[in-house]
């Protein structure tokens, strides 16, 4: 069952969109300077996993299952710290769970900046794994709310509840304006993240994590 949020329902969306913002950052990134390989968004992953039996599509597979496993261990750790902490003291639990994934995020852009890590290479490798764990653990955290809308790294549901719930389809239009916004926040986050990458990109990543801390700190104090 979904577990209640310590905040009001406006302001858990509200942190739930910071999150969701920070998804189209770190995916902006992952996708343009990492080399086609998505952090956050595993569907568009499983998809370049079927290349693997398709000689000579051009996609680097060995970041496709990195990411994928990283994400997978990121939703296994924060699936655990939820499980402990989560139904006991909800902000302990979200403080922990969003405070691993920030730590992780300024973590990986403090040693991308620094240059210990590079964009290629095995360097690469290693901030693909580490940005998916870190979407992993964000991803499995906010699903325990409930909001089919704001799990925050995934848009397909959200699109197709535009189109069922619509006035074209019959349906009552409820939740449209939410669902419209989780979409433009995660193309906003995208266009910024993009944008930067022509600038610097290590401070992209950074920028993610203090957008978490954000959530973090609304989650927490709010």
């Amino acid at each position: 069952m979904p577990i209640a949020s310590p905040l009001s329902q406006r302001r858990t969306v509200v942190a739930l969109l910071l999150l969701t913002f920070a998804t189209g950052l770190v995916d902006a990134v992952s996708v343009l300077v990492l080399g086609r390989v998505f952090v956050a968004n595993m569907t568009g992953n499983a998809i370049f996993l079927g290349f693997l039996f398709v000689p000579g599509t051009g996609f680097d597979l060995t970041a496709a299952i990195v990411a994928v496993g990283g994400f997978l261990a990121g939703a296994v750790i924060g699936g655990r710290l939820f499980r402990i902490f989560g139904e006991e003291d909800p902000r302990r639990w979200l403080t922990m769970a969003l405070g691993l994934e920030a730590a992780l995020l300024l973590a990986l852009a403090g040693l991308a900046g620094a240059g210990v890590l590079h964009y290629d290479g095995f360097s690469k490798l290693v901030l693909t794994v580490g940005l998916a764990v870190a979407f992993g653990v964000q991803n499995s955290t906010a699903r325990q709310f409930g909001v089919q809308e704001l799990y925050t790294t995934v848009l397909t549901s959200t699109i197709v509840g535009i189109g069922v719930d619509s006035r074209l389809a019959g349906g009552g239009g409820g939740r449209q304006r939410l669902r419209y916004t989780v979409v433009f926040v995660m193309i906003f986050g995208a266009i910024v993240g993009a944008t930067l990458t022509h600038l610097f990109v290590a401070p992209v990543i950074a920028i993610a994590g203090v957008v978490v801390l954000t959530s973090l700190a609304l989650f927490r104090y709010g």
